[in-house]
């Protein structure tokens, strides 16, 4: 588009951002502040072809700021002015061309929304029509734009071009968001003379020989033949890494050692390949947990530190309620780097299904920064099977464009493969997944799982705690996995004098539940007594190995999966795994369609209820029972809202100005009803009891919260209902970490009596019992 003019002589200077206190010559200018994002929002778009589009939208971000209000108000006169709206009414405007036009029209929402998040397309036109501060100035600071801003994504995904757009648009506003707060943060630092934190890590070729090192030594201290079928495992997924980039599966059963043979291939294949990252992505906090410490041993450095793992989830998404800041002003930038959350910009990412594609239908800056760092990565996706259905279509189409347009690789990780595919059933039209039969990363699935089966599976009926407990007391070793807090806490208060009683749960930090699964682990290694009631937290991605377990009723793969707590290291000839009704709980509404999916199953394959054909069974009920709709099935302010339809209305019905509904998506798109909120809570049982009054003392005296310490800060943290967040901070109950500077982000529980060593944080006080809650 060419050079669209220069500073002249004798203007005076427009700044970017300002030093409070430090005199205007120290201060930034604004052009070196929109060609230092451009150029780096253009850097990350490169990834998946977005490059001028992003460059585009980096030079025009901050153009309002050339305003004369801006400028008054950055030097602390006046009223914070709209800044934002200036560049995408130029960007809007830019381009003719029908093509050219479209993808300005995303870049336009990309800038509109930098601050306050992406709007629903449909608002923007009566902002571009907004009167905002005249900010013509901005044709002095000597932008060179460019001619053309069409990308150039590879190949197609299956889902509707309405929802790849708006994919796309998601992408080049994540890398406005990243390079945009990396520009303003190294300006802060290098006038303050330090240096930013960031880089610095291992390359992926160096982890791969820490944990080849670190397989060698597992793989020396096994043997027998368990050991053996994990070893083929581990080789022929590593055999796999040179396949080209795209979907992949890895169906391996229950104690086949996934996790890490997940992990080989995906170094492998990064390497193979030029990707940039390993994301694994698990459905549970509690998951990632021990997900992340594998990692942390298996990828660790001489020192015995592992900085290149990554342990992000949805728990700890600190301003996941609060609006980004509105002050379009921003006089010194502090807040935006005070409210930044993580960018992943680390080799290895171990994150929760809620965080990761939440964050992909999501609208707001602290979520979407990320985004682009999934182009060029590997992507794990860990117990697959547990995608909720009703947003099943969103989450495979977001699969599918990853891989199809932004060079991922995405392996679908599981002992129960969840039929998402062509091969499987699920029609190409309806977004089934279309993955060969060769980009199968396990050898002879249906022959692992006849090896390593271990466990039979009895239906007992319907059964009392009472009888539950009686068991408990029989058996030296038993696990009960139920369905809700409620019933976890009730069964637990009737065998916890029993030796050995222990309870899991979500209401404990990450850093109790560590502790507790290390101690049964060992008692479990002794022989001693050892009886544990635990929620579904337990049932997937925690190595711990029962002679016998208890699950009440639910979905068949989450029976296999508590299958996968029995016997897990075959030293039994066989294990009873016993589903159950209880007497005295009812099943929680949102299981219903699983368990009547099960028993269908259970009718069909009375003989083998976890074997493959039953598994298949099982998920082919559930999804198509009731019909198509039910896979598309958001609820938007009462009503339904079908996702993947609304990017397809809204785009042709946009012509060249489209409409994706990027607000309204982010509202309807809930993995979960409630994900409450995260408080901090007094725990000191770990080996640093005094950790935590460190970690507070940080976030308290720290202008910008560290890196390092939020992440330590996730051990210590429990999520709560909103209601029940509500009562305990009018009970004063909890109490917000420097208020000043945070707000309400960092919240933290004032009374050490609400939190115990057995049960965790307790809500009864704030009229919230365990009922609260299924994990």
């Amino acid at each position: 588009m060419g050079d669209i003019g220069h500073e002249g002589s004798g203007t005076p200077p427009l700044y970017g951002h300002s030093l409070p206190g430090q005199p205007e010559t120290t201060w930034e200018l604004l052009a070196p502040h929109l060609v230092a994002v451009g150029d780096l929002a253009a850097q990350f778009a490169g990834r998946f072809g977005a490059s001028e589009a992003a460059r585009l939208a980096g030079y025009l971000h901050d153009i309002g700021k050339a305003s004369r209000e801006f400028q008054r108000y950055i030097k602390d006169d006046g009223k914070s002015p709209d800044h934002s709206t200036a560049g995408a009414i130029v960007a809007d405007g830019l381009f003719a061309d029908g093509a050219d036009r479209l993808i300005a029209r995303l870049v336009a929402l990309a800038i509109a929304g930098h601050h306050a998040g992406l709007a629903d397309g449909r608002d923007l036109g009566e902002r571009l029509g907004r009167e905002v501060p005249a900010y013509a100035g901005w044709r002095t600071l000597g932008l060179e734009l460019p001619p053309s801003i069409l990308p150039k994504l590879a190949g197609g995904s299956g889902a509707s071009n309405g929802y790849r757009l708006g994919f796309l648009g998601r992408m080049i506003f994540s890398c406005l968001l990243d390079a945009d707060f990396i520009a303003t943060e190294r300006f802060y630092a290098a006038a303050d003379g330090r240096a930013v934190a960031r880089g610095g890590h291992a390359p992926l070729t160096e982890l791969r020989e820490r944990l080849d090192r670190y397989l060698a030594t597992v793989i020396a201290g096994r043997s027998g033949a368990l050991s053996a079928t994990r070893a083929a495992i581990l080789a022929h997924a590593r055999a796999k890494a040179p396949l080209t980039p795209g979907l992949f599966t890895m169906t391996v059963p229950t104690g086949g050692g996934k996790t890490l043979a997940g992990l080989a291939f995906a170094l492998d294949h990064a390497i193979a390949h030029g990707l940039d990252r390993v994301i694994v992505v698990a459905p549970y906090s509690a998951i990632i947990e021990q997900t992340a410490q594998v990692f942390r041993t298996a990828l660790a450095d001489d020192d015995g530190e592992a900085p290149d793992v990554l342990e992000h989830t949805g728990t700890v998404d600190w301003d996941a309620r609060e609006r980004d800041s509105r002050d379009e002003g921003a006089r010194d930038a502090q807040a935006k780097l005070r409210r930044s959350s993580e960018n992943w910009d680390v080799p290895v990412v171990v994150t929760t299904a809620v965080q990761f594609f939440e964050s992909l239908h999501a609208d707001r800056p602290s979520r979407c920064r990320k985004l682009h760092n999934l182009a060029g990565s590997v992507i794990v996706l860990d117990e697959a099977q547990t995608l909720p259905v009703s947003l099943l279509r969103p989450c495979m189409a977001a699969i599918d464009e990853l891989a199809a347009g932004y060079r991922a690789s995405v392996v679908l990780c599981t002992a129960t493969q969840p039929a998402l595919t062509t091969d499987a059933g699920f029609p190409r039209q309806h977004g089934g997944l279309e993955i060969p039969p060769d980009r199968e990363l396990a050898p002879d699935p249906q022959g692992l799982y006849d090896k390593l089966k271990r466990v039979t599976v009895h239906r007992a009926g319907t059964v009392s705690d009472s009888e539950l407990a009686a068991r408990f007391a029989q058996r030296d070793a038993m696990l009960c996995i139920v369905n809700s807090r409620k019933h976890a806490q009730a069964l637990f208060a009737l065998i916890r004098d029993l030796p050995g009683a222990r309870h899991l749960t979500t209401m404990m930090c990450a850093g109790h539940r560590r502790v507790v699964l290390a101690a049964i682990r060992a008692d479990l290694a002794a022989k001693r007594p050892t009886r544990l009631v635990s929620t579904s937290l337990v049932e997937a991605g925690v190595d711990i190995d029962f002679p016998e377990v208890w699950r009440a009723e639910t979905g068949l793969d989450s029976i296999a999966q508590s299958a996968g707590r029995a016997n897990r290291e075959g030293r039994l000839a066989d294990a009873p795994v016993t589903i159950f009704t209880s007497a005295d709980h009812a099943t929680p509404r949102m299981f219903r369609q699983q368990v009547d999916a099960m028993d269908a199953a259970l009718r069909q394959y009375p003989h083998d209820p976890l074997g493959l054909d039953a598994i298949r069974a099982y998920f082919n009920n559930l999804y198509w029972t009731k019909g198509i709709d039910r896979l598309d099935a958001a609820r938007l302010d009462g009503r339904d809202y079908a996702i993947l339809p609304a990017f397809a209305e809204s785009f042709a019905a946009g012509g060249p100005r489209p409409a994706p509904p990027y607000a309204s998506v982010a509202r309807a798109f809930e993995m979960i009803d409630e994900t409450g909120r995260a408080v901090i809570v007094p725990w000191r049982g770990d080996a640093d009891p005094q950790e935590i009054d460190r970690l507070v003392a940080a976030i308290a005296a720290a202008p910008v919260p560290p890196r390092a310490q939020l992440r330590r800060l996730q051990n210590y943290t429990v999520s709560v209902p909103e209601r029940a967040y509500l009562a305990m901070v009018a009970a004063g109950a909890v109490q917000p970490i420097a208020p000043d500077r945070y707000g309400d982000r960092f919240m933290l529980v004032q009374d050490v009596g609400l939190y115990a060593d057995d049960t965790g944080l307790s809500l009864d006080p704030f009229g919230m019992s365990a009922e609260a809650g299924i994990f």
